[in-house]
């Protein structure tokens, strides 16, 4: 195949899981490459592909150079996908469509319920609701692990913590993965139930701010629903509706979908690496190791789009002001020249600098509360199974935006 032949906006080539092959060539040939306007383009227009570890650094943590609001020539419309969104749909409002001050505005309104010391008082909710989760399983010997153990956790966490009703979390999933998931469409397109998805989640969450309005609960939404800053003139003020709106969608979205990829790519590797199991299973403090391992090798995320604000070079390439780049973390976790051999699944890699929570003032708000629940999943694993194994094919979601899966088959064995 031909650089020209690649097309990164074919989700069929996305629809295996992630297609390291032609980015390994990109790396090796073309690292920052520009991907011409094809059939599948959204608006119809190219971008630059940045696909070393060293590049995405870079573009990361130089939010002015590259924004993930917009650039030159756009007029406000911009964001982090390849569509460009409209100012009050994502760009400006929603925080990983935010530059300073706007994204220091709102992040820091929550960062503190973060950070490792908070997240460490999580982990009794995370170990009974991890055993309850297994429970069940363990007296099926089979499951899908992905809809009944690896999207369980982390969905019912996130409903703790921003105060959404247990009873309501499903839906909730189930409207998320209706929108990220394009096992139906192409990235313009639209279906009656990505409609019926979106304007749920839009309607639920106004609903949700308006009850934590008239009776704020002891959760994050409540807390962010009342909060005030100052602002850029010394002025007080409250979250706007649409920046309200966008936290509760972000913060739902991100929190459930992308350590339920983590956790169930987890267990697949583990499964397609038996000595690695082995490993695990013989010395169990190479768990923390194996968890950013884990982070590594699934890269839930495979891109984010930025926007050039200036002419910049990079990687031998002009990159023009109002131009797209995106940015690939698998393709960087994948680097030859920083991880030694990079396609081995190895849980005693250290160091591992991998970038599966991005960098910059755009790293995960949740990186913490992802290490832990994969952390926790994999010692009940552990601790509860001597053994597991595929029951039938690994289906994948068809993205170039997330690395998902949808359904793992697999029988387990208690001890």
């Amino acid at each position: 195949m031909s650089l020209d032949a690649i097309d990164l906006t074919d989700l069929d080539r996305f629809a295996d899981g992630f297609p390291h092959e032609i980015f390994t060539r990109l790396r090796r040939e073309a690292p920052v490459w520009w991907q011409a306007p094809t059939a599948h383009t959204p608006g119809g227009e190219g971008f630059w592909a940045i696909t070393g570890h060293a590049d995405v650094l870079r573009v990361v943590r130089d939010p002015a150079t590259f924004s993930s609001e917009s650039g030159p020539g756009r007029a406000g419309a911009g964001g982090t996908i390849l569509e460009d969104l409209a100012p009050g749909v994502g760009p400006g409002v929603m925080l990983n469509m935010c530059d300073p001050p706007t994204h220091t505005r709102i992040r820091g309104l929550v960062s503190r319920d973060f950070t490792p010391k908070s997240v460490d008082r999580l982990v009794p909710f995370l170990r009974a609701r991890t055993a309850r989760i297994l429970d069940d399983v363990a007296a099926r010997r089979s499951c899908d692990f992905l809809v009944d153990v690896a999207a369980e956790l982390p969905l019912q966490t996130i409903a703790r913590i921003l105060g959404v009703p247990e009873h309501d979390s499903h839906q909730l999933f189930t409207w998320t993965s209706t929108i990220l998931d394009f096992r139906d469409r192409d990235l313009e397109g639209t279906t009656d139930d990505l409609a019926e998805a979106a304007l749920g989640m839009v309607g639920y969450g106004g609903n949700l701010i308006d009850e934590k309005r008239r009776a704020p609960a002891d959760d994050m939404l409540s807390a962010v629903v009342h909060a005030t800053l100052e602002g850029d003139h010394g002025e007080i003020e409250a979250l706007t509706p649409a920046e309200l709106s966008a936290f509760f969608s972000l913060l739902f979205v991100a929190g459930s979908e992308t350590t339920r990829n983590s956790i169930a790519g987890g267990l697949l590797a583990l499964i397609e690496n038996p000595d690695q199991l082995a490993a695990l299973r013989q010395d169990r403090s190479l768990v923390p190791t194996a968890v950013e391992e884990i982070l590594r090798w699934t890269s839930a995320t495979a891109y984010n789009r930025r926007t050039a604000t200036v002419d910049v070079e990079l990687g031998g390439q002009l990159i023009r002001a109002g131009e797209k780049t995106t940015h690939w973390y698998p393709s960087a976790n994948r680097d030859e020249t920083v991880f030694t051999d990079p396609f081995r699944f190895d849980v005693s890699r250290d160091p591992n600098p991998h970038v599966a929570f991005g960098g910059g003032l755009h790293h995960c708000l949740g990186a913490a509360l992802a290490r832990t629940e994969v952390r926790v999943m994999l010692e009940e694993l552990l601790d509860r199974f001597s053994g597991f194994a595929l029951a039938g094919p690994v289906e994948w979601g068809r993205s170039n935006k997330h690395t998902s899966i949808r359904h793992l088959p697999v029988t387990l064995t208690p001890n």
